[in-house]
């Protein structure tokens, strides 16, 4: 077996493969140069600082192709100004090679304004600053929406969100301020129904009830009657309720005087006529406060101490005279030590009975 590979046709047959593998080679070569113009660069022109008008200008008479970058604005340099190209000049390319190149553009790059709509002013800058806008001046305006967006300015015109504004652009925000207290309501009775509701839109207040007297929804009518009354004082951001009809007022005196013992309700705050009451109406006083006087101390009955007499003790006497003899006895009654109430007692005292002493 291995002399056979080692066969003289055996060799030939390699060394002819051998040719062929090297001539397909050496012709492919061939071709790439030919169709690359192996050999035939050109240097990259210097187009840097120039307009990009100028530029492509020089780019086309060179044979090169272009292509054009508007990066981040930069304000020190002129609109339109070249401020890079790639690959940098002086370098040698093959001829029809792209150059890019870029270009600073007129302004900003112009960016979508948010919605920042009936959103907190702090909500709202922070939106803006992200989008790369800048917040000018705040104008605060009577609103019952407090510190809340109400619409966006610029240069004088409102802003709408979705437009296009360039980066860094100054946008006026106007901001709710809060209702007002104690205004006046406006008269609506005569108007049309349009008129009236742009009234109160102007002066800060809802739109609540609006009842027309045909069921309908014509915007011409006229108002006859409104909620509350003209010139009633009413804080900002409250609704006015509003009744129109194709008649006018005059010719709605019924249905005014209907609505008034409904919404026209009438306190009487005065002292009523005393000859309406047969009797004295019942008033409340209040009592006056009640004074006590100092009970007068009842003294208690004080029974008298009865001496109880010691019993006597019979002396010899000597002998009296017949005289002396007939001599009545002598009663003596015993003085009680009592004391006398200021008040008569309840029952008689029973006094003492004086004891009679006979002397034999």
């Amino acid at each position: 077996m291995l002399k056979s590979l080692f066969h003289w046709k055996v060799l030939v047959n390699i060394l002819l493969a051998g040719a062929v593998f090297v001539g397909a080679l050496w012709l492919t070569f061939r071709w790439l140069e030919m169709h690359t113009n192996h050999g035939k660069e050109i240097a990259v022109p210097n187009v840097m600082n120039k307009s990009v008008h100028d530029a492509i200008k020089i780019l086309d008479d060179s044979g090169l192709g272009y292509e054009v970058d508007s990066g981040k604005y930069e304000p020190k340099f002129k609109p339109f100004q070249v401020l890079q190209i790639y690959p940098s000049p002086g370098s040698r390319v093959k001829d029809g090679r792209t150059i890019v190149l870029r270009v600073n553009p007129r302004t900003y790059a112009q960016v979508s304004v948010p919605d920042v709509l009936d959103r907190y002013k702090g909500l709202a800058f922070r939106q803006l600053e992200q989008v790369g806008l800048k917040v000018g001046d705040t104008i605060f305006e009577p609103s019952i929406q407090r510190d809340a967006v109400l619409r966006m300015m610029f240069n004088g015109a409102t802003l709408r969100p979705g437009a296009l504004l360039p980066r860094f652009s100054t946008i006026d925000l106007v901001i709710g301020a809060g209702p007002r207290r104690n205004i006046s309501v406006p008269n609506l009775v005569g108007l049309t129904v349009q008129e009236a509701k742009l009234i109160i839109a102007q002066n800060l207040f809802e739109i609540g009830l609006v009842e027309h007297e045909d069921g309908g929804a014509d915007q011409s009518d006229i108002v006859y009657y409104q909620d509350p009354a003209a010139f009633d004082v009413r804080d900002q951001g409250m609704q006015i309720d509003i009744w129109a009809s194709k008649k006018t007022p005059a010719e709605m005196g019924g249905k005014i005087s209907q609505l008034n013992s409904i919404y026209r309700i009438k306190m009487d705050y005065s002292v009523p006529d005393q000859s309406y009451y047969e009797d004295e109406p019942p008033v409340y006083r209040q009592p006056a406060p009640s004074r006590r006087e100092p009970l007068e101390e009842v003294p208690r009955p004080v029974t008298p101490s009865v001496e109880t007499p010691k019993p006597e003790v019979k002396k010899q006497e000597t002998p009296k005279t017949p005289t002396e003899q007939k001599a009545k006895p002598v009663e003596t009654k015993p003085k009680p030590t009592t004391v006398t109430p200021k008040t008569t007692p309840t029952k008689t005292e029973e006094k003492p009975k004086a004891k009679r002493v006979i002397v034999e």
